[in-house]
């Protein structure tokens, strides 16, 4: 456990320009306080690069570089080759990057780079679309949601993005890498004691964490961390991670609240009705019902 009170008063990542509040400017100063000034940070094209990196300022305290949109995963291998090569000590390379560029553009690479073994640790801020680009869906984009190339409409019965979220968490684990860990950046505690065993891992940590965007989702900024609650206590968002070959469900409510008490804070859900939200809360039983099973210990020689 991280305690809050013990984290450094200095700040890795301040002045950035992202929309009032924007969940993944969080999740990136958290994680900073955590890995400290030894940082060796990469991102792609995303908000967080946007709104970090506009010529001539720089938002990260830490040595920092903008890659390629499909490129984060290899630049974070050719950045631990440099460490391991001059013997640097202490020092954490890091990647942040969002669902599109990790799930989608950035999957191959993220995946070459995790099989190899490299020291990194790659965070997926999940905003569930590309949030900087228009609001394109995403393969993370949660079933039902409107977006700009999912769109909702009276029109041809359109109820937005038609396919479930790709279960990334799930392709991190069968990648057997020693550490993977899906989080929320309302669940403070979790997240930050999440990010200090990734970054104490002897080897490749992949984080996964949920991150409400109040412009794409359609919000109130002063409701992101309301809403990132709502979405792990209706069980659309679970607490999880893998370690030593077994899934771990760090959280898991008492009771869920109604689907439909997450889905109607946000514009993008607007649309959805009784029918639409039976759907969705059936199809995260049988998630659950899977999550929630006993995982076997497997190392990557017994898959």
């Amino acid at each position: 456990m991280v305690n809050v009170r013990d984290l450094p008063e200095r700040e890795l990542l301040y002045g950035h320009k992202a929309c009032p509040g924007c969940a993944a400017g969080t999740v990136a100063r958290l994680i900073l306080k955590v890995t400290g000034e030894r940082t060796f940070l990469a991102y792609p094209a995303s908000c967080l690069s946007t709104v970090t990196s506009i010529y001539p300022q720089m938002a990260f305290a830490v040595p920092s570089f903008t890659a390629p949109f499909a490129a984060t995963g290899a630049v974070l291998s050719g950045m631990a080759a440099a460490v391991k090569a001059k013997k640097m000590q202490d020092v954490t390379v890091l990647g942040i990057a969002g669902d599109g560029g990790t799930a989608d553009i950035g999957l191959q690479a993220v995946s070459g780079a995790v099989e190899r073994g490299d020291r990194i640790l790659y965070v997926c801020y999940d905003n569930e679309a590309y949030m900087n680009t228009g609001i394109q869906r995403s393969s993370l984009t949660p079933y039902g949601a409107a977006t700009t190339t999912s769109p909702a409409g009276k029109a041809g019965g359109a109820i937005g993005e038609k396919k479930f979220k790709k279960n990334l968490f799930e392709i991190m684990v069968a990648h057997r890498i020693p550490y993977c860990a899906t989080a929320s950046v309302a669940n403070i505690a979790d997240l930050l004691g999440k990010v200090a065993k990734a970054k104490d891992t002897d080897g490749p940590s992949f984080l996964h964490i949920h991150a409400p965007c109040p412009t794409g989702w359609g919000f109130a900024a002063e409701r992101t961390m309301e809403i990132a609650r709502l979405a792990v206590e209706s069980g659309l968002w679970f607490l999880a991670e893998y370690q030593d070959g077994r899934v771990t469900l760090n959280y898991r409510p008492k009771e869920f609240i109604p689907v439909r008490e997450y889905l109607k804070t946000q514009k993008r859900f607007r649309h959805l009705g009784p029918a639409e939200w039976n759907v969705i809360e059936e199809q995260r039983d049988r998630e659950w019902a899977v999550i929630s099973g006993r995982w076997e210990p497997a190392g990557r020689e017994k898959a």
